[in-house]
């Protein structure tokens, strides 16, 4: 893997609601393994949260006030998914050139990237 030069933008936010930003290459650090258990749980929460909305939506009898909250709560946990998919896009290791092989002018990521 290549050694990236970048800052890791972090799950989570400073006091001052700014982002947070970690500068190192060691995947296996601390700070690095709390980010990535955090994105976890941030893309869990999403997850969980989704399912709750749907079974809400399909409720004729949902309250203008629990759809508030729930509304809420979308927002919020589209805010982390978001900031985890930039985080993570952002480490995203791209070989010098890969972006020119798929003759189109767009850089194409190998099969082996999906798992």
């Amino acid at each position: 893997m290549t050694p990236h030069n970048e800052l890791r933008l972090l799950p989570w936010s400073g006091p001052d609601g700014k982002p947070c930003f970690l500068s190192t290459n060691d995947t296996g650090g601390l700070l690095s393994r709390l980010a990535d258990t955090t994105e976890a749980d941030q893309l869990e929460v999403g997850r969980e949260l989704l399912e709750h909305a749907m079974e809400v939506l399909v409720d004729a009898k949902a309250e203008p006030a629990e759809l508030r909250l729930l509304a809420r709560d979308l927002t919020e946990a589209l805010r982390d998914t978001l900031r985890v998919a930039i985080s993570r896009g952002h480490r995203l290791s791209t070989p010098v050139g890969a972006a020119h092989e798929g003759g189109d002018g767009s850089s194409r990521l190998p099969a082996a990237a999906f798992g």
